[in-house]
């Protein structure tokens, strides 16, 4: 399959799992969200890997790349899905995805180099869109809270962190169903400690409703990883980005168009969504 249909498939997968995730957690937790998501990935990858019959040989350093997303995972789903529980779907992910606006930050002060004029450009739609999802929410969301903002920028942190070693990964070891099914593992057993730790205060809430919501969240989740992993490894940064970017667009298409009251939008956060959307297809095409 071509990587741009790989690419399409990764955004659609995503845009599927946050609406979904949002429907269960109107009976259950985030918490709970992530434990489902990563017991589904787990199992679902790894009974593909198993079917092929063999674990394909692949080189340390992508296991130790890619073992490093397995214990960013479980940061970046709870994140994200406390953000679409706290802020919306489509806003949580158009926060989610200004992610590369991070990597021309850290170009222009740390390394020095110069803001080209489509950087420029990418880098205001962005902004731009970020002020406008986030517009007067006060009044909008019951009980909203500024801090709530943190959860979806956390999620663009740690992504800005995961991409780079999951391209690397694929660069040394060209196997990306055996490297998305070892994140598995990693993630799980990563949030099951931090879920029996001091640390954690919240335990899972099984509630028959957000079942099956958060297992399909989890199943399109980790379908769309893994055809993200599969657009890295057969085509290039300039085309798969742009089009895995429009993930927002998606999420905000099937909250409308599947749930009708799963979330309200005002003009200026649907405008916010395709700024963003944009300015990183934009900032996709700098480097």
């Amino acid at each position: 399959m071509p990587p741009h249909l790989f690419a399409l498939l990764s955004a659609i997968g995503f845009g599927l799992a946050n609406v979904s995730v949002k429907q269960g957690l109107a009976y259950s937790t985030p918490g709970t969200a992530t434990l489902i998501s990563l017991i589904a990935h787990t199992i679902l990858l790894w009974s593909a890997v198993l079917a092929r019959g063999a674990i394909p040989p692949v080189e340390f350093a992508a296991v130790a790349a890619i073992t490093l997303t397995g214990l960013l995972q479980p940061v970046m789903r709870l994140c994200n899905y406390i953000g679409i529980e706290k802020v919306g779907p489509s806003r949580a992910v158009t926060l989610r995805n200004s992610f590369p606006i991070l990597s021309v930050f850290l170009g222009v002060v740390v390394l020095g180099e110069e803001l080209s004029a489509l950087g420029a450009v990418g880098t205001l739609l962005v902004v731009t869109g970020i002020i406008l999802t986030t517009w007067k929410l006060e009044g909008r969301i019951v009980n909203f809270r500024k801090r709530y903002f943190f959860f979806p920028l956390a999620t663009a942190v740690v992504t800005a962190v995961a991409h780079p070693l999951r391209r690397y990964a694929l660069t040394v070891s060209d196997e990306p169903l055996f490297l998305t099914a070892l994140v598995g593992p990693v993630s799980l057993a990563a949030f099951i400690v931090y879920l029996a730790s001091p640390v954690s205060k919240e335990k899972p809430l099984w509630h028959r409703k957000a079942l099956w919501p958060f297992i399909i969240g989890g199943i399109c989740e980790t379908l769309g990883i893994l055809s993200m992993l599969a657009a890295f490894s057969s085509g290039p940064v300039v085309l798969v980005s742009p089009i895995s970017a429009t993930a927002p667009i998606w999420t905000m298409l099937f909250a409308a168009v599947l749930f009708r009251d799963l979330e309200r939008l005002g003009t200026s956060a649907v405008i916010g969504t395709f700024c963003v959307v944009a300015g990183v297809i934009a900032l996709s095409f700098v480097h």
